[in-house]
């Protein structure tokens, strides 16, 4: 009885000491060491500019390049003939919106701002992108995976499970006190509300 009290008073100082602050930051820290730089570069791959250097003009840096179409929609850009003039208006927003959405949610979720909504589209597109890898590159059983299984290291099932962690929790439980969202929060006077 007396450990189990121990036990008890001891993790309760923790959450107490914690709560407001060490749990939000700790998953936005956990997302911007693990895939923060990962889908800014695959968003800067899939622009114009990347494909010509440092040359680049700076519309370049806001357009589209085909690259983009043979990562987000295969099937349809290789029936276009590899020529996204051909594909019609929802591929083009959905170039565009992938694209800049991997810039922007990503920034959001480490920030802290809009950390819900920003984690719920960071969800989305995570669940978009392994449906494109699995329907439309053709994904293997291996790189797949299999839930429940001794192979830990499949790239969609396992790693991608991994990555929601993070996510699904600053979408229950917010950013915390450590965050643009708390700072809000506080100057507002609407505690709780948003981060």
């Amino acid at each position: 009885m007396f450990f189990i009290r121990l036990h008890d008073a001891f993790f309760d100082l923790i959450e107490r000491a914690t709560a407001g602050w060490l749990p939000g930051l700790f998953a936005r820290l956990a997302f911007a060491s693990v895939l923060l730089i990962y889908f800014w570069h695959s968003a800067t791959r899939k622009l114009v500019a990347s494909e010509r250097g440092a040359e680049g003009a700076l519309a370049e840096y806001f357009t589209v390049s085909g690259n983009t179409f043979a990562q987000i929609a295969p099937k349809a850009f290789e029936t276009a003939g590899y020529d996204a003039t051909q594909l019609d208006t929802p591929f083009w927003v959905m170039a565009y919106a992938g694209t800049y959405g991997e810039f922007i949610l990503p920034l959001l979720v480490v920030i802290g701002f809009a950390t819900r909504l920003a984690s719920l589209g960071m969800i989305v597109f995570v669940f978009v992108q392994s449906w494109v890898d699995i329907t439309g590159h053709q994904a293997g059983a291996e790189t797949i995976g299999t839930p429940f299984d001794r192979i830990q290291d499949s790239a969609i099932l396992d790693q991608r499970l991994l990555w929601l962690v993070p996510l699904v929790y600053l979408v229950v439980r917010g950013a915390g006190a450590l965050s643009v969202d708390g700072v809000l929060s506080r100057r507002m006077g609407l505690r709780g509300s948003m981060g």
